[in-house]
């Protein structure tokens, strides 16, 4: 299983293919995101996440589709484009959350003095 790191890696490495942004956000959601509970994400991101999946849930589908692809249709490009620009934001707070996780608690301070010649 894929760790919530390399999920939102995934998802940035897909919109940063090729092809429409509608598209590729669509893929990126559905394909590494769409699975992500609270516990998986660090606090930091848990509330742009939520805001972030709602979003992409916010239109009522058509019979035949989901709530996502009936949000992806709708959305304009820009809206696609400012999605796209989330998912990047927050694959950068949980690689700094992970980085200060794995940072020593405190790290000795050694000082060092200039020798008198």
């Amino acid at each position: 299983m894929l760790n919530t790191f390399e999920k939102f890696q995934s998802a940035a490495l897909e919109l940063a293919g090729s092809g429409p942004i509608k598209r590729r956000l669509f893929g990126a959601y559905v394909n590494h995101l769409a699975t992500l509970t609270d516990e998986q994400l660090p606090k930091e991101v848990r509330e742009d996440f939520s805001s972030f999946s709602r979003a992409m849930r916010a239109v009522r589908p058509m019979p035949g589709e989901d709530a996502v692809t009936a949000t992806v249709r709708k959305m304009s490009d820009g809206d696609a484009n400012r999605y796209a620009a989330q998912i990047v934001t927050m694959l950068g707070i949980v690689v700094r959350s992970q980085v200060y996780q794995r940072a020593p608690a405190s790290a000795p301070v050694v000082q060092l003095y200039a020798a008198e010649a």
